[in-house]
């Protein structure tokens, strides 16, 4: 009868290590899973100020792209202007040559 009670004694104490070593084990992996996952919420969290910073640059590159753009825009529109008064000046001198050719 003793050494029954013993086996059942001893039986009782290996299941109950063996449940505190699982408790353990499962304690390990929750804790390994919650790293990965703060990792990877880091990776996500810089990926996402990455793409906020290259939308930004792009945003600047654009405007200096637009704005150097209008530049050439007003050179070219100021170019055009003075070359419509060469012209008008041409005009005018050749008509003052033919005016004088004529007296």
């Amino acid at each position: 009868m003793k050494l029954h009670i013993m086996k059942q004694t001893i039986l009782v104490l290996l299941t109950a290590f063996a449940l505190v070593g699982c408790n353990k084990d499962n304690a390990a992996i929750d804790q390994k899973t919650d790293a990965t996952k703060d990792a990877l919420n880091s990776q996500k969290d810089a990926v996402e100020a990455a793409a906020k910073d290259a939308k930004a640059q792009a945003d600047a590159n654009a405007n200096v792209a637009k704005a150097k753009i209008e530049a050439n825009k007003d050179a070219a529109k100021a170019q055009i202007e003075a070359d419509k008064k060469k012209a008008e000046a041409q005009a005018e001198l050749e008509k003052a040559k033919a005016d004088a050719a004529k007296k």
